[in-house]
């Protein structure tokens, strides 16, 4: 383990200042010892960088499959190729999906690694593995439920370590949490061992909840197990209103009783003496952040002019990816942005429908979209996108009894996924790495999730030695890995 000025031996942040800075809740106020924190800011390596830089995590829940997406292999025989033909993309040599000729046309603006790799293909460990960019499985690990034991997410370390911007939260996930339809709350998302003070901000928008279907995008936007007829009245993407009301905090998310509950709750890390003083300036702070509207704005994508909404796609993962860009933009750090719901890129039946129906022309819309607006607000340089899932998919095109369609897809493959890059410095038209002649394992230049985070932490100017300290005041680095090396 490095050391260094942030290492365990060096009282680097006070134990009671580093849980304030994470402690932000709902809103991220309330806030002691901020400017404190933010003298800390240079550009030596163990310092928080003083520029500001953003990352916006896209993640596919489900799994992207690296074969009908950014990794084609036309050489390979049908059985592992698939339905789907190569395009050239405006760099040459660079060739992917025909279903994504709006990426295609701005591959200079991205990269691709294709060589990503870990030893898990189910479901839970999967996302716990990409979503806290480390590979081991926790003790206890239990693929139901999150438990204190998990590993924190990359979103909430980074609640736990980034000084808050503009008084907005370091980080944030949106637009809803990753819930399987048996009803399990997916592992890996929240604080884990770091405290469920430190779960990053939820911004609930995908408010649709039916058993007919439970899919998170809509309402152009469906998926393989729709069951029965779906009524389009009930599909809603709402963004959380954020009102004051008679000079009281109103409708934050969904009741009065959740903002309540937030600030107690960040009362009880507070000295008794000082808890009434400590909420009353929570209040404040409130009051005065809902009066400039900066939150609204950036939550409210349906006042955001046609043309935008138009050019990101009227469905949750258009809305998703604009809110992300307006939160970055307002000053927070990192936005984690679910797609979608109950593992939507699961394509074991009908993949090559699904994917080309249903699931890449949003993608290729929106994320092409938010690179484009990134690009043209002079921001991309200091916005990091990211996109991958939980694994790859199989190289072999299968069918199995019992599916429903009867239709032929992937199965769930750990050992190589394609990661897409954009921003945050990366040099466009880069590939890293390559998948063999099957796409089914690495055949040169191996990543890990640990070098995927890495590379996170480095785009938002985390020091290689800062660690964070758990409960009983052990440290834990940040840094598992190196960042990706090529990348920018």
């Amino acid at each position: 383990m490095p050391r260094g000025p942030h290492s365990a031996a060096h009282p680097w942040v006070p134990r009671r200042v580093a849980l304030q800075a994470g402690a932000i809740g709902l809103l991220g106020i309330g806030m002691n010892h901020v400017a404190g924190l933010r003298t800390l800011a240079g550009d030596g390596d163990g310092q928080i960088s003083s520029r500001p830089k953003s990352v916006i995590y896209i993640f596919l829940s489900g799994g992207l499959a690296q074969h009908d997406s950014f990794d084609p292999k036309p050489q390979a025989p049908d059985t592992i190729r698939g339905e789907f033909a190569p395009i050239a993309t405006r760099t040459p040599g660079i060739q992917i999906c025909e279903h994504l000729p709006l990426l295609a046309a701005c591959s200079d603006k991205w990269a691709l690694v294709r060589s990503l790799t870990h030893p898990y293909n189910e479901h839970s460990i999967g996302h716990h593995v990409m979503l806290t960019g480390r590979t081991p499985t926790p003790v206890g690990f239990n693929p139901n439920r999150p438990t204190s034991q998990d590993f924190p997410s990359i979103a909430s370390v980074v609640t736990g370590v980034v000084p808050p911007r503009n008084n907005l939260p370091p980080a944030a996930v949106l637009p809803e949490k990753l819930i399987h339809v048996t009803g399990r709350t997916i592992p890996g998302q929240f604080a884990g061992e770091m405290g469920d003070k430190f779960d990053p901000w939820l911004i609930e928008a995908s408010r649709y909840r039916d058993a007919s279907y439970t899919h998170g995008a809509f309402p152009e936007y469906g998926f393989q197990r729709q069951r029965g007829k779906a009524n389009p009245e009930n599909y809603r993407y709402e963004a959380p209103r954020l009102e004051l009301p008679q000079g009281v905090l109103r409708d934050q998310f969904n009741s009065r009783r959740a903002l309540l509950a937030s600030l107690e709750a960040q009362g009880r890390m507070l000295d008794a003496g000082a808890r009434v003083l400590e909420l009353d300036r929570h209040r404040q702070s409130a009051v005065s952040m809902l009066l400039e509207g900066r939150v609204q704005k950036a939550l409210d994508v349906h006042a955001a002019d046609d043309r935008s909404q138009e050019r990101y796609g009227r469905n949750s993962f258009g809305w998703s990816l604009l809110m992300a860009r307006q939160l970055v933009e307002a000053g927070v750090s990192l936005v984690q942005v679910n797609l979608g719901n109950d593992e939507s890129w699961d394509t074991h039946e009908a993949a090559f429908r699904n994917l080309r129906e249903f699931l890449l022309p949003p993608t290729d819309r929106a994320v092409s979209a938010l690179v484009e607006d990134l690009s043209d607000r002079g921001l991309l340089d200091d916005v990091l996108i990211v996109m991958a899932g939980e694994f790859g998919r199989t190289p072999k095109v299968f069918t199995f009894p019992g599916a429903e369609t009867k239709l032929p897809g992937r199965d769930h493959w750990g050992a190589v996924q394609t990661v897409f890059f954009a921003g945050g410095g990366v040099r466009g038209g880069t590939v890293i790495g390559a998948s063999d002649a099957q796409g089914g394992y690495p055949k040169s230049d191996p990543q890990t999730p640990e070098n995927m985070a890495a590379t996170i932490y480095q785009a938002l100017g985390l020091p290689r030695t800062l660690a964070w300290k758990d409960r009983s005041d052990r440290p834990h680095q940040v840094y598992h890995g190196v960042p990706i090396p090529g990348l920018t």
